[in-house]
């Protein structure tokens, strides 16, 4: 069955003087405990398509179901994650971390041990009275993941989360992710520019091209992957092969669309 289904998804952003089509006949279905990566070329509406997959842009045309639910009658129940983690810097981490919850009338005690659960879990034990400003780029994320988990959203919805931090801790941060998302059973979209993570951490890969906005192919990740972490995924023979077929397809898109420009 499916879990989140995309039906006919059109988007125009409309100015006084122009009309830009940002996507154009978008449909896509997404089984429960899936994890979706989208890539492509910059301009190509993957971050338009997770905002209104979030609920946060109403498209042009088309329509968004999960569970057979219009998206705008169940986007509290969405999880979004972004590059920066923003964090209230005068907030403590548990003050930040329970925010959510707090604005839904839903803090219990047992939420608050599960927050504290999740930190330990994280590697985080013992920041709970600390600030922000305290803790590096990487434990700041891992944070910000806690705050969105904690209120049980149904899916979560990745947009470039690890780019901004240096490489080493962002490999670190896509295997704790990967199997913290896992142990949930939890639905999960990417926004990504990194082919290497896109492999790395999905079951399934949109390559989307540009000018519209639209689904060019869907990769399989191979069997073979799917189960493994992240970074024991680089380093698999499988990896390089399937890195230069999608890198192919990505390369002829965007050596289109410069002939275009031509």
């Amino acid at each position: 069955m499916n879990f989140l289904t995309l039906n006919g998804i059109h988007h125009t952003y409309f100015s006084p003087k122009s009309a830009t089509h940002a996507l154009s006949s978008i449909d896509l279905n997404v089984i429960e405990g899936e994890f979706v990566s989208f890539i492509g070329p910059s301009g190509c509406g993957k971050t338009t398509l997770l905002s209104i997959i979030a609920g946060l842009i109403e498209p042009t045309k088309g329509n968004i179901l999960l569970n057979d639910l219009p998206i705008k009658k169940v986007r509290n129940r969405m999880g979004y994650m972004l590059q920066q983690d923003y964090l209230f810097p005068w907030k403590t981490i548990e003050e930040n971390i329970f925010l959510g919850l707090q604005t839904m009338n839903n803090l219990t005690e047992e939420k608050k041990q599960e927050g504290r659960k999740l930190l330990s879990q994280m590697g985080l034990e013992g920041v709970e009275g600390m600030y922000p400003r305290e803790l590096s780029g990487g434990m700041r994320q891992r944070v910000a993941l806690i705050r969105t988990l904690i209120t049980e959203p149904k899916i979560l919805l990745l947009d470039e989360p690890f780019s901004a931090l240096d490489y080493q801790t962002k490999l670190k941060l896509e295997d704790l992710i990967f199997t913290t998302l896992k142990s949930l059973s939890k639905t999960a979209i990417l926004v990504t520019h990194d082919i290497g993570e896109a492999i790395a951490m999905s079951d399934r890969i949109v390559l989307f091209s540009a000018k519209p906005g639209r689904i060019h192919t869907i990769f399989e990740v191979p069997s073979e992957l799917k189960e493994l972490k992240p970074f024991t995924v680089r380093n698999h023979k499988t990896f390089s092969p399937f890195f230069q077929s999608i890198w192919k397809e990505l390369e002829k898109l965007e050596s289109g669309s410069n002939q275009t420009k031509a």
